[in-house]
């Protein structure tokens, strides 16, 4: 088998559909000179675990899981920076949205692949994720609400419009909450919260939707959030990103049957704003915060 057939155009859910591994290639069809020649370096890859069966990266944000139609005149992607960095073909088994960074596994062989693709089809596999979000919030709890899948104007043109609302539950849990003396809307002081997020489903910018259906949206999400908070964000911070995180990853390996725990560190974005919040020294004396 090569590295071709594994690439499967993304569908609804975060993660490649059993049926989509043995798919035909679209990364074949894509003509190599629609990517443009630049100057542009290629990001670096941080190896997190590392087998013969397995490997996981910390996927920056920004960074395209692999090629796509909507995504000709990109030039690095993370799996192919993966495979080259491993020596191997790598197989993707889940998705991370482009803006979003964190833990990322690829499987070296079709076989672990597919293995693992029935964890995550089964809801086998536990995400944690980190995200900021506008307001502060006090309660945990279990957002169960359906979200109708997101179509895009060309990749689903040909798809049906009427699909129903599909399932989707998220747990979340908040960690941190402050309240800044600057204004970025009607009101003299902005806040804001630091949240642990377990999707318990896969639907396509789950996280994202869910959030701004509490009237929590993510900061940074120009989609789904508020473009006020993201441009005070923005301005008062000099820092542009989705503040969202696959922060750690637990399931079973294929083949050693032992179970994984994959987690990667915050990048400095996070510990500069968790300074500038205040938060740092709570982080620190605080060690019963799970943030993983």
């Amino acid at each position: 088998m090569t590295e071709e057939k594994y690439i499967s155009p993304f569908a609804e859910d975060e993660y490649f559909d059993i049926n989509d591994v043995d798919a035909n290639s679209t990364d074949s069809e894509i003509n190599s000179t629609d990517v443009e020649e630049s100057d542009e370096v290629a990001p670096e890859l941080e190896i997190l675990f590392e087998d013969e069966h397995i490997v996981a990266i910390h996927k920056p944000a920004g960074l395209l899981v692999h090629r796509s139609y909507l995504a000709r005149k990109e030039r690095f992607f993370a799996m192919q920076l993966t495979r080259d960095l491993v020596g191997c073909h790598v197989f993707p088994v889940h998705r991370l949205d482009r803006p979003t960074s964190g833990v990322l596994v690829f499987a070296k062989s079709s076989e672990v692949a597919r293995d693992l693709c029935q964890q995550f089809e089964q809801h086998q596999i536990e995400k944690t994720y980190l995200a900021l979000v506008r307001g502060n919030m006090h309660e945990a709890a279990r957002l169960d609400y359906a979200l109708k899948v997101e179509l895009d104007d060309v990749a689903d043109k040909k798809s049906r419009k009427d699909k129903p609302a599909q399932d989707a539950v998220t747990d979340y849990a908040p960690l941190l909450n402050t309240e800044i003396p600057f204004s970025s809307g009607r009101y003299p002081s902005s806040r804001f919260c630091l949240i642990k997020l377990s999707p318990q489903t896969g639907r396509k910018h789950q996280l994202r939707r869910h959030m701004a259906h509490l009237r929590h949206p993510i900061i940074g999400d120009t989609t789904h959030g508020d473009g006020k908070q993201n441009k005070f964000f923005r301005s008062h911070f000099e820092i542009n990103r989705l503040w969202l995180i696959a922060k750690s990853i637990r399931f079973t390996h294929p083949v050693t049957k032992q179970l994984m725990h994959i987690e990667t560190e915050l990048e400095q974005e996070w510990l500069t704003i968790f300074e500038q919040f205040g938060w740092q020294e709570e982080l620190d004396n605080a060690g019963s915060i799970d943030i993983a």
